[in-house]
C-alpha cells in the first residue's frame, strides 16, 4: 500500500491546457473518486498517475518516491479500465495469471495468487472458463482480479462499470466497496455517475474543465458545494438556483421579485441590498399548506417514482422555474396550486458573478 501525492499538476496538448495545476493528497489505504462529466480531464488525470500520459508540469509521488519520470510498468500500480480487456483464448485462470507469468514469478507462487484472487472475487467456480461463457460482471471480476494477483501499491480504475447495465452496476459496486475493505490498498477511481461516488468514495475530487473544483467527503460535497458547478453535478434532480435580492437588514431575500423567503441564522450582512443566488435542493423544499407562507408553485408535470414524486413548477412574477421532491406518491394535476417553504438552513448561497458560495 502506499500514498499519493499530486502536487500542482499540470497537462498541455500542444498550446492547450486541459489541467490546471491540481493538488491533492491520498492518504495511505483510501479510496479516492475523481468525478465530473465529460471532458472535464478526470481520465486524463488518471492516466497522468499512471504514467501513460506525460506531465507538462508539477509532480506526481508514490509512496514518497516522485515517479514522473517512470514507466507505468515501473510504478508498481495496476488498472481497471472501461473495457474489460481479456484474453478471449485463455481460461480465467489463465487471464489472471498471465502477467505474472511474464515477469517470470514462481508457479506455484503464482497458483496461490490467483487462487487467493479467485476466492476474494467469487470466481473459484470459473477458473477453467473462457470470457465468452462469462457474464458482464464476472468478466469484470476477472478483470479486477488480474489487478489483485499483481499485488500492487495502487488501484486505478477508469469507469470499470460503464458497460454494465444498471442492476450488475449497483451489485459491482458493492463489490468493488468490499473489496476496498478487505484489501485496504490505495485506490483511485473515475466516473461521471455521482451514485458510484457517493458510494464508493472515502474523498471526492469534483473536476470543472480541468480544475478541482472540490475536494472532500462525499457528504461535505453534498451538503457544502463550493461552487454552483458542484452544487448543481452533486444531487439528483440538480439543484434549483433562484435570483434573488438580498434585504437591507441582510436577513431575509426576495425571489422572483415577490416571495420572500428568511435566510440562515446570521442571514448574509455581507450582501444586504445586492442580487445573488440562492440554491435548494429538490428534496429540501417542504410541503406547506398555508398558501400565504412560501412559495405558491404553480404545477407543470409530475414524475411519480414509487417512492417518491417529483412536482416540476413555477412560481412568482418571473414565473421561475422549480423542481420540488416529495416523499411517497403525490398525485397533482397540471396548472394546480401547492405551496413549499424552504428551511433557511437549507438555502445555498453563490455569488452571482464568481458562481462560488459565500459565507454567511
Amino acid at each position: 500500500m502506499a500514498d499519493v501525492s499530486i502536487r500542482n499538476v499540470t497537462k498541455k496538448f500542444g498550446k492547450t491546457e486541459v489541467i490546471h495545476g491540481i493538488s491533492c493528497d491520498i492518504r495511505d489505504g483510501e479510496f479516492i473518486v475523481i468525478l465530473g462529466p465529460s471532458g472535464c480531464g478526470k481520465s486524463t488525470l488518471l492516466r497522468l498517475v499512471a504514467g501513460l500520459e506525460e506531465i507538462s508540469s508539477g509532480e506526481i509521488a508514490i509512496q514518497s518516491r516522485v515517479v514522473n519520470a517512470l514507466e507505468p510498468a515501473d510504478r508498481d500500480i495496476a488498472m481497471v479500465f472501461q473495457n474489460y480487456a481479456l484474453y478471449p483464448h485463455m481460461t480465467v485462470y489463465k487471464n489472471m495469471a498471465y502477467g505474472l507469468k511474464m515477469r517470470r514469478m514462481a508457479k506455484d507462487e503464482i497458483d496461490r495468487r490467483v487462487r487467493n484472487a479467485a476466492r476474494i472475487l467469487e470466481l473459484s467456480e470459473l477458473l477453467d472458463r473462457k470470457p465468452r461463457q462469462l457474464s458482464g460482471g464476472q468478466r469484470q471480476r476477472v478483470a479486477m482480479g488480474r489487478c489483485i494477483v499483481r499485488e500492487p501499491k495502487v488501484f486505478l480504475f477508469d469507469e470499470p462499470l460503464s458497460n454494465l447495465d444498471a442492476k450488475l452496476r449497483v451489485q459491482m459496486r458493492l463489490e468493488i466497496r468490499k473489496l476496498h475493505e478487505d484489501l485496504k490498498i490505495t485506490s483511485i477511481y473515475v466516473t461521471h455517475d455521482q451514485v458510484e461516488a457517493m458510494t464508493l468514495g472515502d474523498r471526492l475530487v469534483v473536476m470543472d474543465n480541468g480544475y478541482a473544483a472540490q475536494i472532500g467527503s462525499p457528504l461535505d460535497v453534498y451538503e457544502r458545494p463550493a461552487t454552483m458547478f458542484v452544487a448543481g453535478f452533486i444531487g439528483s434532480p440538480a439543484m434549483n438556483f433562484l435570483k434573488a435580492k438580498v434585504s437591507a437588514d441582510g436577513r431575509s431575500a426576495v425571489l422572483s421579485g415577490a416571495v420572500r423567503t428568511q435566510l440562515s441564522e446570521g442571514g448574509l450582512p455581507a450582501w444586504a441590498g445586492q442580487e445573488i443566488i440562492l440554491g435548494v435542493r429538490p428534496e429540501h423544499l417542504e410541503l406547506n399548506g398555508h398558501p400565504t407562507d412560501g412559495i405558491q408553485l404553480t404545477v407543470d408535470h409530475v414524475e411519480l417514482l414509487g417512492a417518491d414524486t417529483l412536482v416540476h413548477g413555477r412560481f412568482g412574477e418571473y414565473h421561475t422555474s422549480l423542481v420540488a421532491r416529495l416523499p411517497e406518491v403525490h398525485r397533482l394535476q397540471k396548472n394546480a396550486m401547492i405551496t413549499f417553504s424552504i428551511p433557511p438552513a437549507k438555502l445555498h448561497p453563490f455569488d452571482p458573478e464568481t458562481k462560488k458560495r459565500v459565507a454567511g
